[in-house]
């Protein structure tokens, strides 16, 4: 057994484009509410307490990792945040893979192992999502910001 992994890639909750924009205008909005406020000494002070706390939450969830997804030993492997548990995807079971968009919304919450209507869904970022069926036709859904790469290393575990 080979105990490298054929692909792998770590998601963060912080580096999305749009909940990030929508943080940052935000506490933009809390900075010029706090410049503009004529007594600072109540609510103006708040506000300028408020809009570094969203800079700072901001910072800090862009190292927080959300998941890692690992091609390992025929098996996909997905890890979450500390209380998650590991998913271990087998790719023998697996019938269908295929590459396709996350969601046609604009705003998607990250996900993990979340059960809904005969799918599983694992998602942190990006807009593209690797579509997986097992015998069961149960459809996994694990969005990832490389596609090409992750589905060529599934294709390739599945060959093998």
């Amino acid at each position: 057994m080979n105990d490298k992994p054929v692909f792998t890639e770590k998601q963060y909750l912080g580096r999305e484009f749009i909940p990030t924009t929508i943080r940052l205008v935000l506490a933009c909005f809390c900075f010029a509410i706090y410049f503009f406020t004529d007594e600072r000494e109540t609510s103006g002070n708040l506000l300028l307490v408020v809009g570094i706390a969203i800079i700072v939450i901001s910072i800090i969830l862009r190292f927080l990792l959300h998941f890692s997804t690992r091609v390992l030993n025929k098996s996909i492997l997905l890890d979450g945040l500390w209380t998650t548990r590991l998913v271990k995807i087998d790719i023998n079971s697996i019938v269908k893979a295929e590459k396709g968009q996350y969601s046609r919304y604009l705003f998607n919450n990250p996900v993990y192992n979340l059960h809904s209507r005969g799918t599983i869904r694992f998602y942190a970022a990006g807009n593209d999502a690797i579509y997986l069926t097992d015998r069961d036709g149960l459809v996994y859904i694990i969005g990832t910001m490389h596609p090409d790469d992750f589905l060529k290393a599934i294709q390739a575990e599945m060959d093998n």
